[in-house]
């Protein structure tokens, strides 16, 4: 008697860890809210680059302060069952990462061989933590240090006589970043595409005659995501796109005399209408998976339409950015 007891006992409490373990899942695993970046800037702030780094700040501040946190580095259950959220948070940190380093690189100096600025030199790195880094430092940490180097970078930005800190609001600087972003787009684009698997034809040595590669490849390949990693794929691209959105509405505000000069205003904001649909709410509890044509949806088809509208647009802005 005490044996069966005890049995509906461990049954129960098993029952409840796993309800609890469900619950705290679907906690953790919902998506940020999009902000506005210009309702980050207040009057003191408003100095040309303050949205772009400012917007910089807050996403890298959500994606740590988000609901349950940053998971990626979580090595207790539940949270190392968890593989959408930490996708996520690897799309986010991919975008995070490209726009330090051009803000480092790019945005920050006048010209290829000047100094760049100490501040952002720390924050590159920083943000360059690997991701899943639970200890000795934690991920956490090194990413906060680089949010606060930025935080101060900004606060030069407006300090009257700090010449040392500056954002060159350029064409040129602006397209730099943009071809960034379009390979970045291009990847996901293709990953998703991969998710019914098919065969593509390498062109890779396309439109150069004398172009070669250190080893041969075969003239066509098939390309299939793995199923188990479809929706890591789907939900990083998520992250990428959730991002980026952020960071081209501050790009917006920072470059509006040189969109304006150029006619380029209208192709910012296709982009930006793309990436936003591409982020309306996934209303299935799974990534579901159909066959293009078939009977059931498929999720990384209906993004890759977006994403693929984003990236031609992308490639307009460029052009467009590059003439006159």
């Amino acid at each position: 008697m005490n044996g069966v007891l005890l049995s509906r006992v461990g049954i129960s409490v098993m029952a409840v860890i796993l309800l609890v373990a469900l619950v705290v899942t679907f906690y953790v695993s919902s998506e940020p809210e999009p902000f506005a970046p210009a309702e980050l800037i207040s009057s003191s702030d408003s100095v040309t680059g303050s949205a772009t780094v400012l917007t910089l700040v807050k996403v890298t501040e959500t994606l740590l302060d988000k609901r349950g946190g940053y998971v990626t580095n979580d090595v207790l259950p539940p949270f190392i069952l968890l593989d959408d959220m930490p996708a996520w948070e690897f799309g986010v940190l991919t975008q995070v990462r490209d726009l330090a380093r051009s803000l480092r690189n790019d945005f920050s100096r006048s010209q290829t061989q000047s100094l760049e600025h100490a501040l952002l030199a720390s924050a590159d790195p920083q943000l360059s933590m690997p991701n899943d880094s639970w200890a000795f430092p934690a991920s956490e940490s090194e990413y906060r240090k680089g949010i606060r180097a930025l935080r101060a970078f900004q606060a030069q930005l407006g300090e009257p006589g700090q010449t040392d800190a500056q954002f060159y609001a350029r064409a040129d600087n602006l397209r730099s970043w943009l071809a960034l972003v379009q390979k970045r787009l291009g990847g996901v684009a293709q990953q998703l595409a991969a998710s019914v698997g098919e065969q593509r034809f390498n062109t890779d040595l396309a439109g150069d005659a004398a172009a070669e590669q250190s080893t041969r490849a075969p003239a066509m390949e098939t390309v299939a995501t793995p199923w188990l990693q479809i929706d890591d794929v789907f939900y990083e691209a998520r992250g990428s796109a959730w991002a980026l959105l952020h960071f081209l509405k501050a790009v917006e505000i920072d470059f509006a005399s040189v969109l304006e000069k150029k006619n380029a205003r209208v192709s910012l904001q296709q982009i930006i209408r793309a990436l936003e649909g591409s982020l309306q709410p996934v209303t299935s509890p799974m990534v579901l998976n159909g066959d293009g044509y078939g009977l059931m949806a498929n999720y990384s088809l209906t993004m890759t339409s977006y994403i693929s509208r984003a990236n031609a647009a992308l490639i307009e802005l460029r052009s467009l950015l590059s003439d006159g």
